[in-house]
């Protein structure tokens, strides 16, 4: 038991600690913290077996626990929902609005997501995934969701060129956009994007971001059998994911720390929360899900579905009422995700001139 108890605990305080290690620096040390909640589990089993055994030997799965508690808040949250209206804010990977299922079709059917996106009536919406064709009026996501014009927006392709269609990030705004911007892109498909916002007395920035897939391929993801049959390629794909990622969220978080304005940072981290690219964005902004989310708040639509992957980090400065996961939105392999925050803070932090 003691030998048990003492690798446990030591096993522990290593992947505790290793999300703050970058993938960079050591090979494969970004897969190893997925771990951390099997670990934490198996500390709460040995603390009751102790506890029951009488054994001081119990003190090490207690500070493993008290190591690790950091872990359970970004796991699991109960937070009540706060009334009142604010910033609403959401942020979806559309996966191409369903174009290859589409494009089949009657060009001049609209998808429903298009429609559905637009009746949210949401203040700001990220979409990764954004697809553009100016070519068919019944796909020009721009006018489609902008509501010809009710809302002002931001694209950006990750492609080399920008086209009559491209595939890239979008911004839209209920707000006006004085400036804009993109961070990086690897010219495939992910990439960085960010505006700033004119919101009463104050201005805010608004990042969407879509960091490098897990590249697996997707008809891999539809059953786990696919991802037993190529584990091997599997592994090295997912930590060439993680390393990129790793370097990724360097630049992104270095952006974020000489904004001139407080950032709202949103999109597809295609990381889990134990993570070096979740804990590096954590240490200099918070997240909805943590503070006004409830349960797992799980993100991905495939057959590893509890993957909490999209996220909404915001600056101290702003207080969030809601977050939600939109779970019985189904057009996309990732659920939407919505905070609304409460403008007071935002307000109050400018003097009136």
């Amino acid at each position: 038991m003691r030998f048990l108890v003492s690798v446990v605990f030591f096993v522990s305080v290593v992947l505790f600690f290793g999300v703050n290690i970058s993938p960079e620096q050591l090979s494969y040390a970004g897969l190893v913290p997925v771990l951390i909640p099997v670990f934490l589990l198996i500390n709460f089993i040995l603390l009751i077996i102790l506890i029951l055994l009488k054994r001081k030997l119990l003190v090490l799965p207690i500070v493993a626990i008290l190591l690790g508690w950091r872990f359970i808040g970004v796991t699991l949250t109960w937070n009540t929902p706060a009334d009142g209206e604010g910033l609403s804010v959401m942020s979806y990977n559309a996966h191409m609005f369903s174009y290859e299922k589409y494009k089949a079709d009657d060009p001049k059917v609209t998808p429903n997501i298009y429609n559905w996106i637009r009746e949210q009536n949401t203040d700001i919406i990220g979409i990764q995934e954004f697809y553009q064709d100016n070519t068919t009026p019944s796909r020009n996501a721009i006018k489609l969701i902008g509501k010809e014009g009710n809302y002002h927006c931001s694209a950006h392709s990750v492609e080399e060129r920008k086209g009559k269609r491209f595939f890239g990030l979008a911004i839209f705004s209920k707000y006006p956009i004085i400036n804009e911007g993109k961070l990086f892109d690897n010219r495939k498909t992910n990439g960085a994007m960010f505006v700033d916002l004119k919101i009463q007395r104050d201005t805010i920035r608004v990042y969407n971001v879509h960091l490098e897939s897990m590249s697996i391929p997707a008809d891999q993801l539809d059953n786990i059998d696919g991802i037993k049959e190529n584990y091997r390629e599997t592994w090295r794909r997912l930590n060439r994911g993680v390393v990129s990622r790793a370097s990724q969220v360097d630049v992104l978080a270095e952006h974020i720390k000489n904004s001139p304005h407080p950032s709202i940072l949103m999109g597809d981290f295609n990381d889990v929360p134990y993570s070096y690219t979740y804990f590096t964005i954590r240490s200099i902004l918070k997240n909805t899900f943590e503070n006004a989310g409830k349960g797992f708040g799980f993100t991905f639509n495939k057959v590893l579905f509890f993957l909490r992957i999209d996220n909404i980090f915001y600056h101290p400065s702003l207080r969030p009422l809601r977050f939600n996961t939109l779970r019985e939105v189904d057009y996309s392999d990732h659920y939407p995700i919505k905070a609304v925050f409460d403008m007071d803070p935002l307000i109050d932090r400018v003097p009136a001139p």
